[in-house]
């Protein structure tokens, strides 16, 4: 019986006759007794026992629970409300309950009130959902006399528990075998606990909740494996506070490996928890030794997450003989914008020690900077930078890259440019890049502080407001171009000190060329262009003989200074097809060829008014110059120029029937991707200082093997024949005895890739590329001997778990890059092969978790064995191992690592190296 304001509701069930006599409604008793007597008949029968509550806000009872798929809505504000009546049924208080808020639930086999204890049961797949807590588990009690809810598994039909308990709250989740859990003191306590946090997964024999920020744990162990219930590794405590995504503060810590104790063990120790990509902290060194610089410790340093945009490491070596290294690397981006990163490396090396004969100290460097803007922030501008610079001798001696492709590479080059687009009619280009050029075996620096370039695009003035071009008139067109230099040509040892600035020539260039295309014949294409330049220049030279020295004198001569050139030139060209059919029942059924012959003439006249005459030596012999050579643009020709150029260009191709019966149309198939011919002749040839015809080019490529096979060859075709001192005279080749043609160079090249991983992956060698090196591995993976947490096989990703299969159907996945090279020379009638060498680069999954590699060659005619390297990987679940070894020539040495992949736990390793004899 519950009573409201005004009336009074019975819910009665009869015992007897079964009867239910549910929602009654009497007035209330004070002013009618027939409701007393009514109601006395009811208890005379047997019925149920009579009760009274009192609930404010006219809320109606609890409902009676029925099976459902649909989870139900509890509101149990049972709060005493104040009546109006002057008599008091009951004078017990009844107990605030903490469920303050709409709570849902379900269960697969039954729901189940207890109205006496006040419990609610939930059965199979049982779901309980209370503002931010969520609970999911084979059995669910929610006892709203406590405001306490307990959760654990249930048996099958086997007696096997099943059905975990999953508790989340927040951002937290547990998974354990059994929970209780009170919504008022927000107080836990949890068996056998699951948990993850970021890297870190946390098992737990008993887990105290002490509020929504701490949690205490007896018996734990925590790993970054991924099986929790059995790891590989762990590190086993028994007292944890664990604070969610922020720390876990432990007492003594020991570490665990396959389930046998280490002697590694920890008095305490602290691990910080963050959803922060990454936190600062120290970065622990590794030991080794050397030979030539005694004991070290290496890759220590700092880690600093300045932010989520950049961040900020800083490494350094040092040995016992006093040779140490710095390096500072930073990775910057911000989304929709631009990334990047910066590589600044600093070695100083000193071999043996002082007093010995093979005492050496040198300073090394290197600077890498990689920037790109995303297209999509700024569509009219652009800026990017690509920066490899630094001592010509740095990849050679460095004590912390293994890298021969960086090391056989002969030049460094660095590029930075921003570019600019004006939409404008008509619409113009801006754009200013900074250069380098490094020969790292001469040490000649060429750079360029900046290059501007800026254009306006094509006018065609004769256009009609129909905007037809058609014809000569209307197809003349013209636009303006400037280029400006200050070009830069240092060493190492003057790069940046005040000379290297004293002899920049800076100089600027105007051009602005016309030209038009039209038809001949129909068939024919042609086209005539000019083109006017104008060059400045800030430094020009005069010579002078002096006879006190006897030799002639350059003296630089600094100012403004100008000259003006022009030329003109035509082609003609045109395509022609031949097709050659066999026949639709032929395998081969036609070849289709296709030549492109052009034919240009250029003439540029003489410039002689700008050359002046000198005094060469005491003799009084003459001879002329230029002021403007050596210039940034050179100097203007002194004699005119007339050349006519031929060029032919020749693709093949064939249709073949396909293999699939199925398809009823033939497939083409390239044979020669490109087959080209040219050669000039120059009309003011004098026979003596200069020969009429050029020698004749040849060029050709194609792809074999489903194109996995990329074949390219050259030559080079001399119509002339040469003198006993190898100098070419004007007497052809066959009025010399000799044939048509004298071939003065060859050289072929075949890149072959296949793979039986379908289309197998492609090879990814970033950081060897940025070095100047290869961007496959011919020559060997880029090798970062002070980071060796990166898999050495490009693109690998874990694989799972072992299978075991059966031996002789088992697939082992593999992938092979083979590259052979053959150089001839004949220049001087030497006839012999320059240059005959293979190199191969093979990968295998020797296993599902061992993974093997071998990059090799061999130099037929040097009669050795090229570069070499091996390299192998265990893949050990949470732990990586791997092994490389380059055992030939001076840059032989050895690499050995093991340890956790976590970045979290990368500190957790062992790394053994030997040094090169570099």
């Amino acid at each position: 019986m519950i009573i409201f304001d005004k009336k009074l509701y019975v819910s009665l069930t009869c015992q007897k006759t079964s009867h239910n006599f549910t929602k009654i409604a009497f007035k209330p008793l004070h002013t009618n007794l027939f409701n007393i007597v009514l109601l006395s008949f009811f208890l005379t029968l047997g019925c149920g026992n009579l009760y009274s509550q009192e609930i404010k806000n006219k809320k109606k009872p609890l409902p009676t629970v029925k099976q459902t798929d649909k989870p139900k809505t509890v509101v149990p504000d049972l709060t005493p409300a104040p009546i109006a009546d002057t008599i008091k049924l009951d004078t017990v208080k009844t107990k605030k309950s903490a469920l303050d808020a709409v709570t849902k639930y379900k269960a697969k086999d039954y729901a189940k009130y207890d109205r006496k204890n006040k419990t609610l049961t939930l059965y199979n797949e049982a779901e309980l959902y209370y503002k931010d807590v969520e609970l999911k588990s084979g059995i669910i009690v929610l006892n709203l006399e406590k405001d306490e809810v307990y959760a654990g598994r249930i048996r099958d039909s086997a007696g096997v528990l099943i059905q975990y308990p999953n508790f989340k709250q927040g951002p937290s989740e547990v998974q354990p075998d059994s929970i209780r859990f009170n919504f008022k003191t927000k107080k836990a306590l949890i068996y056998n606990s699951r948990t993850e946090q970021g890297e870190f997964k946390i098992k737990a024999a008993i887990t105290k909740k002490e509020n929504d920020s701490v949690y205490f744990l007896k018996g734990a162990r925590f790993t970054t494996a991924k099986d929790i219930d059995d790891p590989e590794y762990y590190f086993r405590t028994n007292k944890v506070k664990f604070v969610p995504n922020k720390k876990v503060v432990v007492g003594t810590t020991q570490m665990v490996i396959a389930d046998v104790p280490t002697p590694l063990v920890l008095p305490f120790a602290f691990f910080p928890m963050t959803k922060e990509r990454s936190v600062s902290g120290i970065i622990v060194p590794s030991y080794n030794d050397s030979n030539t610089r005694g004991f070290s410790l290496q890759n220590m340093g700092y880690y600093f997450a300045l932010s989520d945009n950049y961040d900020l490491t800083v490494l350094g070596d040092y040995y016992t003989n006093g040779s140490y290294a710095m390096r500072f690397e930073s990775a910057y981006a911000t989304r929709y914008k631009y990334r990047g990163n910066i590589n600044i490396r600093f070695e100083n090396l000193i071999n043996s020690e002082r007093g010995y004969p093979d005492y050496s100290k040198e300073n090394i460097y290197n600077i890498q900077w990689s920037h790109s803007k995303d297209s999509k922030s700024n569509p009219n501008s652009s800026f990017s930078a690509s920066v490899n610079m630094g001592s010509s001798k740095y990849f050679k001696r460095s004590i912390n890259q293994a890298n021969v492709g960086s090391n056989l590479n002969n030049t460094l080059n660095s590029s930075i440019s921003y570019n600019r687009t004006f939409n404008t009619i008509p619409q113009a280009r801006f754009s200013l890049t900074a250069t380098h050029s490094q020969n790292t075996q001469t040490e000649q620096i060429q750079m360029t502080l900046p290059t501007l370039q800026a254009s306006v695009d094509r006018v065609y003035p004769f256009v009609g407001k129909d905007g037809v071009k058609k014809g000569f008139i209307k197809n003349i067109n013209l636009q303006y171009n400037l280029s400006g230099k200050n070009n830069i040509t240092t060493t190492d040892s003057l790069f940046f000190k005040p000379q290297m600035f004293r002899d920049a020539q800076i100089g600027m260039q105007h051009s602005i060329p016309i030209s038009t295309n039209f038809k001949i014949f129909k068939y024919f294409s042609a086209g005539a262009s000019t083109n006017y330049q104008e060059t400045w220049v800030t430094k020009t030279i005069d010579k002078n003989y002096d006879p006190d020295k006897g030799q002639v004198v350059n003296t630089t001569v600094n100012g403004f200074d100008a000259f003006r050139t022009y030329n003109f030139s035509t082609n003609l060209g045109t395509t022609i097809y031949g097709t050659f059919n066999f026949g639709s029942d032929k395998r081969i059924q036609s070849i289709r060829h296709v030549m492109r012959p052009t034919v240009t003439y250029s003439y540029t006249p003489s410039f002689d008014q700008y050359y002046n005459n000198y005094t060469v030596d005491a003799t009084g012999r003459i001879s002329n110059y230029s002021r403007f050579d050596g210039g940034i643009f050179g100097a203007p020709g002194k004699s005119n120029s007339n050349i006519v150029s031929f060029a032919l260009s020749n693709t093949f191709e064939a249709k073949v029937r396909d293999r699939d019966s199925t398809k009823t149309e033939p497939k083409k198939i390239m044979l020669l991707n490109n087959l080209n011919f040219s050669t000039s002749y120059n009309f003011n040839a004098d026979g003596k200082e200069s020969l009429a015809w050029q020698p004749v080019l040849v060029s050709g490529g194609t792809q074999l093997f489903d194109n996995k096979m990329n074949v390219n060859f050259g030559a080079t075709l001399d119509p002339y024949a040469i003198d006993n001192g190898g100098a070419r005279i004007n007497t052809y080749n066959i009025d010399n005895g000799g044939s048509l043609f004298r071939m003065t160079s060859a050289n072929v090249t075949l890149n072959y890739s296949f793979s039986n991983k379908g289309t197998g992956k492609e090879k990814d060698n970033t950081q060897s590329e940025r070095n100047g090196g290869r961007k496959d591995d011919l020559f060997g993976t880029n090798t970062d001997l002070n980071d060796s947490r990166n898999s050495q096989f490009a693109n690998e990703k874990d694989d799972g778990e072992d299978v075991i299969t059966e031996f002789f159907k088992a697939k082992i996945p593999w992938d092979m890059t083979m590259a052979y090279s053959l150089t001839y020379s004949n220049v001087n009638r030497e006839n012999k092969i320059t240059g005959n060498s293979i190199m191969v680069s093979a990968n295998m999954d020797i296993t599902p978790k061992w993974k093997g590699g071998v990059s090799t060659g061999y130099d037929f005619v040097q009669k050795g064995v090229t570069f070499t390297q091996f390299r192998f990987e265990r893949d050990l679940l949470s732990w990586r191992m791997a092994f490389n070894w380059s055992p030939l020539g001076v840059n032989s040495n050895w690499n050995f690592f093991i340890g956790i992949k976590s970045g979290m736990l990368s500190d957790i390793k062992w790394n053994k190296r030997s040094t090169s004899n570099r």
